[in-house]
C-alpha cells in the first residue's frame, strides 16, 4: 500500500458513547463529550483490512486521516451515515486541520463531512431488495465472509456504559484491559465487518446503483445533516403538562372506580364486569364502541381511560432525547427505508406518523404550553392529553428570522396511477384542477357531486373508494380504511367496489397487464414493456425499470400457486413478520409498488429542484422548507410541481402555506 494513491476506502468503526444510540440517533450520540473511536478497520483500494486499536494507543496513519475529508476519495461503509457523522465530530475534535465541510452561509450542515464522497452498501442492498442488516445481507447472498455472531454481546460490553457492581469494582464502563480475550475477538469482529462490506460490493458489482441515486443519497444526507429546529420550551412544558394531567386523571379514575390501578386492563375488566358489562378488549376501538352503549357514569370512566392512554408524550420525549447541542433534531429520515418502493422511512421522532391537528385555536393553545401555564390550559381544554397530541407538530420551528414554507403534492398517487393507466377522464379532472373525490363519486353514481353543493354527501364515498380501491382492494380494504366507521353499511361495500372498478376500466386493465407482464418476464426470462415501464428478468432477479431510470428489484422470483388455486408470483423479501421469507404478489400489488415508487421519484425530483433552499424535512409527499421571509410561497409551489424530464406529460400540482411553526394546514 506504500505510495499507492488512495481511490477508495472501506471503513467500519467501533465506538463508545454514554448516549443511547437507538433512542437518540448518531448525531446526538457522536456529540457526547465521552464519545470516542475504539477500533478503526479499513481497507485501501480493496487491499487486506487493517484494524487500528485506538483504545490501546494505536494511531491512524496520517494519509488515512487526510482521506476522510478528501472528496476525491470514495468512502464505503455499511450504513455509511454512522461512520460519516461520527468521524465528522471525531475529526473536528482531534484533527481539526483535516476537517472540511460542505456548508455555505446560513446553513446548518457545517459540522459534517460532505456526503457526496460517501457510498453506503446498505443503500445498495436496499436498492436490490435485500435486507437492511449486514448479517441479513451476508446470509441471503451466501457470502464466504459472514458477520460474526458474537458482535452484539461485544458491543454491549465495550461500547455502552455498564452497571456498577461489587464484582466489577464499581466501574461504569468496560475497557480492553478488563477482558483482553473479548477485546481481541472484538478486533476480529471489526475486521470481519469491513470484509463482509467489501464482499457485498463485489457480489453486487453486476448490478451497480446508478450514479443519480448516489446523488439522491447525498441530498438525503444533507437534509438529515441540516436537521430541524425544536422549540424546547414547548417540548419541556408539554412533558411537564402531561405528567400533571396523567396524575389528575389517575386520581379522578381512582375516585370514581375505587381501583388500585384503573389503568390495569384486568382490574378495569373486573370493574366493568361488576357493573354487568362484559368487555373482551379495552383497546382504542373497543372503548369507542363501549362508550356508545354503557351508562353515562361508566362512559365517563372510559373517556378518562381514553385520555390516560394518549401516548403523545412519547413524541416529546423522543424530541428531548434526540435534540442536538444547537437545538436541532437530526437523522430523522432513512434513505431507502422502504426497499420495495425506495421511499423514506421515519426514524427517532418519526415525522411520518405525527398526529394531525384540527384545533381552530392551535396558536393560542401552543402559546399556553410555551408559557408553561398549566392551570389556564387545564381550565380552557377538557382533554389536555389530546390538546398536547395536536400540538406535537408545532414543536418544530424555523430558526429566528426565518419561516417555514410547507408544500405538498395534490393527490400524487392518483395522478401517477391515472397517467400510467391512461384513465383519461381522471386526467381531465386534474387538468381542470378538479376534486378527484367528487369526480370519482360522480363517475360511480352518475350524478354531479360538489364538495359543498349538490350530492355533497357522496364525496365521502368517492374519497374512501379512491383511497382503498386503487390497488385491487375490495370490501376488506374499504373496511380497513374505516368505511363502516364513516357510516357506510356492509351492504354498500361490494356495490361501491363494483362502481369504482366500472368507472375506472383502464386502471383495472392496467393491474392485469402488469400481472401478465411480470409472469411472462419470469417464465420466459425475457423483457416486457408496458407504457413507460420495462419489466425484465436477469440473473435470478425480477426488475421493473421506472421512467426515472431507477429499478425496483425482486429477489428470486418464481411462479407459484395462490390460495385460490390460481397462478401467482412470489419472491424473497422482508415480509409482514419482519423476517426474510417468500412473499406472494400479483398485478395490483406490483402496481402499488410502481405508483408509490414513481411518486417517490417525483418528490425526489422536487428536492433536486429546490435543493438551493433549506429543505429540513419531508413527510410523505410534502416538503418542509426553512427560508427567509421574502421567499415566495407561490414560486416554491410552482417549482415543486415542475414536471420531471423523464415524465413531461404528467399533470402535477403542489399547494402550500407559510407558518411560524409546523402544523397540518
Amino acid at each position: 500500500m506504500k505510495n499507492e494513491r488512495i481511490k477508495t476506502l472501506s471503513l467500519d468503526i467501533e465506538t463508545y458513547s454514554s448516549v443511547d444510540l437507538a433512542k437518540a440517533g448518531v448525531y446526538k450520540y457522536a456529540e457526547s463529550p465521552d464519545a470516542e473511536v475504539l477500533l478503526f478497520g479499513y481497507s485501501v483500494n480493496g487491499n487486506p483490512v487493517i484494524v487500528i486499536d485506538l483504545a490501546c494507543g494505536e494511531v491512524i496513519p496520517e494519509e488515512i486521516i487526510a482521506a476522510l475529508s478528501d472528496d476525491s476519495v470514495v468512502k464505503w461503509a455499511f450504513n455509511a451515515s454512522f461512520e460519516r457523522i461520527f468521524l465528522s465530530v471525531w475529526l473536528r475534535r482531534n484533527y481539526p486541520q483535516y476537517f472540511s465541510s460542505y456548508s455555505f452561509p446560513d446553513d446548518t450542515v457545517g459540522n459534517y463531512l460532505d456526503p457526496s464522497a460517501w457510498r453506503c452498501s446498505m443503500v445498495w442492498s436496499a436498492y436490490m431488495g435485500l435486507p437492511l442488516s449486514l448479517d441479513g445481507v451476508g446470509t441471503v447472498l451466501g457470502l464466504a465472509e459472514q458477520k460474526m455472531k458474537e458482535g452484539k454481546a461485544l458491543i454491549r460490553y465495550f461500547c455502552k456504559p455498564c452497571a456498577a457492581t461489587k464484582v466489577n469494582g464499581g466501574r461504569i464502563r468496560n475497557l480492553p484491559q478488563h477482558d483482553m480475550v473479548k477485546w481481541n475477538t472484538f478486533k476480529e469482529y471489526n475486521q470481519r465487518d469491513v470484509e463482509v462490506e467489501m464482499s457485498i460490493q463485489h457480489k453486487l458489482s453486476r448490478f451497480p446503483v446508478p450514479e443519480f441515486v448516489w446523488e439522491e443519497y447525498a441530498i438525503d444526507q444533507e437534509i438529515n445533516d441540516r436537521g430541524i429546529l425544536l422549540d424546547m420550551k414547548v417540548v419541556e412544558n408539554a412533558i411537564r403538562f402531561d405528567a400533571f394531567s396523567k396524575a389528575a386523571l389517575m386520581a379522578t379514575m381512582k375516585d370514581k372506580t375505587e381501583l388500585d390501578n384503573p389503568n390495569s386492563v384486568q382490574q378495569m375488566k373486573e370493574w366493568l364486569s361488576n357493573k354487568g358489562i362484559l368487555a373482551d378488549s379495552l383497546d382504542k376501538k373497543a372503548i369507542i364502541e363501549l362508550i356508545k352503549t354503557v351508562p353515562s357514569d361508566v362512559a365517563d370512566v372510559l373517556k378518562l381511560r381514553q385520555q390516560l392512554a394518549k401516548s403523545s408524550v412519547k413524541k416529546y420525549q423522543a424530541m428531548q432525547t434526540a435534540v442536538c447541542a444547537d437545538g436541532r433534531a437530526r437523522g430523522m429520515f432513512q434513505f431507502y427505508g422502504a426497499n420495495r418502493s425506495g421511499r423514506w422511512a421515519g426514524r427517532i421522532i418519526q415525522l411520518q406518523n405525527l398526529p394531525q391537528n384540527h384545533m381552530p385555536d392551535l396558536a393560542e393553545a401552543r402559546s399556553l404550553v410555551k408559557a408553561g401555564d398549566y392551570d389556564i390550559m387545564n381550565m380552557l381544554y377538557d382533554d389536555v392529553p389530546d390538546t398536547l397530541s395536536q400540538l406535537i407538530r408545532t414543536a418544530f420551528i424555523p430558526k429566528p428570522g426565518y419561516k417555514f414554507v410547507v408544500s405538498d403534492f395534490s393527490a400524487i398517487e392518483a395522478r401517477v396511477l391515472s397517467f400510467l393507466a391512461h384513465e383519461t377522464w381522471r386526467s381531465k379532472v386534474f387538468a381542470d384542477n378538479g376534486d378527484i373525490y367528487c369526480a370519482s363519486a360522480s363517475a360511480m353514481f352518475h350524478v354531479p357531486v360538489e364538495k359543498h353543493g349538490q350530492n355533497a354527501h357522496l364525496r365521502q364515498k368517492g374519497k374512501i373508494a379512491e383511497l382503498a380501491l386503487g390497488y385491487g382492494g375490495s370490501t376488506g380494504a374499504l373496511t380497513a380504511m374505516g368505511a363502516l366507521d364513516m357510516g357506510l353499511s356492509e351492504d354498500e361495500l361490494q356495490p361501491l367496489v363494483d362502481a369504482w372498478r366500472t368507472s375506472n376500466p383502464n386502471i383495472v386493465q392496467f393491474w392485469w397487464d402488469i400481472d401478465n407482464a411480470v409472469k411472462t418476464a419470469i417464465k420466459q426470462r425475457t423483457s416486457v414493456t408496458i407504457n413507460c415501464l420495462r419489466i425484465y428478468y436477469q440473473s435470478g432477479m425480477l426488475f421493473i425499470k421506472l421512467p426515472s431510470g431507477r429499478t425496483l428489484s425482486y429477489v428470486k422470483p418464481r411462479i407459484g400457486e395462490n390460495r385460490f388455486g390460481g397462478e401467482s408470483v412470489n419472491y424473497e423479501g422482508i415480509g409482514t413478520t419482519k423476517k426474510w421469507e417468500r412473499i406472494e404478489s400479483y398485478g395490483p400489488k406490483f402496481v402499488e409498488n410502481i405508483v408509490q415508487a414513481i411518486s417517490r421519484d417525483i418528490l425526489m425530483n422536487s428536492m433536486r429542484t429546490l435543493r438551493h433552499c433549506f429543505i429540513c424535512g419531508h413527510v410523505h409527499d410534502e416538503l418542509i422548507i426553512e427560508c427567509s421571509q421574502d421567499v415566495s410561497l407561490d414560486v416554491i409551489c410552482k417549482q415543486m410541481a415542475r414536471n420531471p424530464k423523464w415524465m413531461p406529460d404528467i399533470l402535477l400540482r403542489a399547494d402550500g402555506y407559510e407558518t411560524n411553526f409546523y402544523k397540518k394546514d
